[in-house]
Order: structure tokens, then C-alpha cells, then sequence
């Protein structure tokens, strides 16, 4: 019964980072959902304290590094406020409109529309904006992968 459980766990697991590259994912809960589960079905005995206060600190980081490098990479690339807002939206829309290249295309577009309406800046520089978003989009996707691969790893070190 707990190889099917660990099973389950690691399927949670497995969504989590398919989360990385679909933001409509919740990777984080993914990533607590197998936790629990684990412990409802399992045992919590080897979550202590410490377990938890290091795996919130993760979650901070992973938000954190997220957030962090989307505004790095449009801010280095000359982009305001309103590229931010606007690559975050086309992130959020884009795989729906675009499947699998609407993951990329959604905030370099996004940006590009928020800096040419909001700031009225012209094409040749929003564009170079834009880029800037995807080049913090796979940025914070490194992070995050890095981040939740720790935040799992804890996790098995302590249960296997």
C-alpha cells in the first residue's frame, strides 16, 4: 500500500513541474498536496517542525525567484511597471491562446503591448522589452526548478 502512495505522491510531484512551464498549474500546492498526502496516508512522524519551516522558506523563495526574475529581465531590457503587469498576463494567457508557444509568445507580446499602449514606445524598443520578459520567464523557470527539486529531494531524504 505505501508504493502506491509514494506513487501518487510522485505523480503530484510530476505535475508540480509541468506547473514550471504552465502557470495555470499551482506547483507549489502540488508539491504540499504530496506532503500531505504522504502523511495522511503514510505518517507524518518524519515532517517535524523544522520540516515545515524549511519547506515555507522554499515557498517564499520560489515566489520570490519567480516574481524576482521576471522584473530582472524586463527591467534590464529597459521595461516599466506596465511590462511587468503585461508579460505576467500574456503569461497567464498565452498557453491558452497558443498552446505550448503561447508559453513564450504570451509575455514577450504581452510586454510589448503594455510598453507600445502604456508608454507609447515604439515597436523596435518594446520588442527588445519583450524579449527581456522571456528572457526572465526561463530565468524564473530555472529557479524554480531548482527550488521545488530541493523541496522534493528534502522531502525524500526524509522518508526514504
Amino acid at each position: 500500500m505505501e508504493s502506491i502512495i509514494l506513487g501518487i505522491v510522485i505523480l503530484l510531484f510530476i505535475i508540480a513541474f509541468v506547473g514550471i512551464f504552465f502557470p495555470i498549474i499551482p506547483s507549489v500546492l502540488f508539491i504540499f498536496a504530496g506532503f500531505l498526502v504522504y502523511g495522511f496516508f503514510v505518517s507524518f512522524e518524519p515532517f517535524n517542525w523544522f520540516f515545515w519551516i524549511i519547506q515555507g522558506m522554499f515557498t517564499v523563495l520560489l515566489f520570490t525567484a519567480d516574481y524576482a526574475a521576471n522584473v530582472f529581465g524586463i527591467k534590464k531590457y529597459g521595461g516599466s511597471k506596465a511590462a511587468v503587469w503585461g508579460s505576467t498576463i500574456g503569461l497567464i494567457t498565452g498557453p491558452f491562446i497558443l498552446p505550448f508557444a503561447g508559453i513564450l509568445l504570451g509575455p514577450f507580446i504581452g510586454a510589448i503591448a503594455a510598453e507600445m499602449l502604456i508608454h507609447r514606445k515604439g515597436l523596435a524598443e518594446s520588442a527588445k522589452i519583450g524579449f527581456g520578459s522571456v528572457i526572465g520567464f526561463i530565468g524564473g523557470a530555472a529557479a524554480k526548478t531548482v527550488i521545488q527539486a530541493g523541496m522534493v529531494a528534502y522531502f525524500l531524504y526524509l522518508v526514504l
